[in-house]
């Protein structure tokens, strides 16, 4: 056991023989014919399900949410599993009615079963408490089944859901091996252990990356925080330089002009510890032009950070001990805009652990073929955002709590 921890881990226990209950995230993209478009989220729980292979496993999951045409079985889900676990995953279309509770109780040591789209049950998807939750159809219906509970869901702990949260208040739970590294890895970038230590925040997501970034800084996290993408417009706006009108329309229209004066605090506040691009490049019927910063006058729209910039950021990347990456540089998916994003996720490769943050920047590294160079490829998206910018997620407090029970109890009866 891992004394460090404040939560429990798969580690702490004998799990051979046991029937557990995993909540794993394979909710992916789906083609309208129903195919799985990206199984990276499958391949994320391979471990978790290997080292569970003497357990009675059961899998609950879900895929989109109610209204969205790809809100769907778990039946492809099963079959895309099975070939990547290579052991037969047996799909149940229920959650917690007989058929599910016959399946489970007449499952054998080896067996793994993926019961229903949770989110087909309306209380799935409720935000409460852990104590509410426990009270539900669900939970007193399958806990009894169980000896005990992983979450391995990372990816969507940032909500206080039904799965995520009800079966902490009547199982002994613990993080499995996706949810365990995730916590981790990205603690290591928050708590500014290991220097130096530099965040590169790019993509659309402004609001994003400066609640990341007030945060990072504040709490002394990271001593650099490198800006790309439309993050970096937002800044260099702040700072007074003259992006143009057509980056500010955009801008305005992706409804973060409200982040310029917030940009312009950080700015203030934390000066030379942000690393602006001093030029970019700009698309011109579709031709790449370099133009620096102090003399851009363009009405013409910023796609990528230039090369001056770019040799400096993956300088400095190179060198950093922690760097973590969230969001693209650019608009990458042009061939002629992809250099600042695969610049910079390479200089990530050379660093001594290095996070990248999912999302457009994973997809840009599995494109690249440089995933197992990476010390971590989150699965999160929203739920990475909220932990880097420090705010607790509810699936993860769960976990602790639900360890600082079991360690209570254990004490008491020791």
């Amino acid at each position: 056991m891992d004394g460090a921890r404040d939560y429990l881990t798969m580690d702490d226990f004998d799990l051979n023989g046991k029937t557990v209950l995993v909540r794993a995230d394979l909710n992916s993209p789906m083609d309208p014919g129903g195919a799985i478009l990206d199984d990276r989220r499958f391949r994320s729980h391979l471990t978790t399900l290997h080292e569970l292979e003497d357990s009675r496993v059961v899998m609950l999951s879900h895929q989109s949410r109610p209204g969205k045409s790809d809100f769907t079985t778990m039946e492809t889900h099963a079959g895309r599993l099975s070939r990547l676990l290579r052991r037969e995953v047996c799909y149940v279309d229920d959650i917690f009615g007989s058929t599910a509770v016959k399946a489970i109780k007449s499952s054998r040591k080896g067996d793994v079963l993926l019961l229903e789209n949770a989110r087909f049950y309306s209380e799935e998807s409720l935000e409460r408490t852990a104590k509410e939750h426990a009270n539900t159809h669900m939970i007193k219906r399958l806990a009894p089944l169980f000896d005990f509970y992983i979450n391995d869901a990372f990816a969507v702990s940032h909500r206080s859901h039904l799965s995520i949260m009800g079966f902490t208040e009547a199982l002994p739970s613990i993080a499995g091996r996706v949810m365990e590294k995730e916590v981790d890895s990205l603690s290591r970038g928050l708590k500014g252990n290991h220097h130096p230590c530099i965040y590169v925040l790019g993509g659309t997501k402004v609001d994003d990356s400066i609640r990341v970034i007030q945060n990072v800084l504040s709490g002394g996290g990271a001593d650099r925080v490198l800006v790309t993408g439309v993050v970096a417009n937002v800044f260099l706006a702040a700072s007074g330089a003259n992006i143009g009108k057509s980056n500010l329309s955009f801008i305005e229209k992706q409804g973060y002009l409200g982040e310029i004066p917030k940009a312009k605090e950080i700015l203030a506040k934390f000066g030379k510890k942000i690393g602006l691009p001093t030029d970019v490049a700009i698309n011109r019927n579709d031709e790449r032009v370099e133009e620096k910063v102090s003399d851009l006058n363009t009405e013409l729209p910023i796609h990528d950070i230039g090369l001056e910039t770019i040799v400096a950021f993956t300088d400095e990347i190179q060198k950093a001990d922690t760097v973590i990456l969230n969001g693209p540089a650019g608009v990458f998916e042009k061939e002629r805009f992809a250099l600042g994003t695969a610049e910079i996720v390479k200089a990530g490769t050379k660093s001594r652990f290095s996070v990248i943050g999912g999302g457009h920047i994973a997809a840009s590294v599995e494109q690249l073929g440089i995933e197992d160079k990476f010390s971590h490829v989150s699965t999160g998206g929203g739920a990475c955002i909220d932990f880097l910018a420090g705010e607790k997620l509810p699936g993860v407090e769960a976990l602790r709590a639900a360890a600082k029970k079991y360690r209570s109890g254990r004490s008491k009866s020791g």
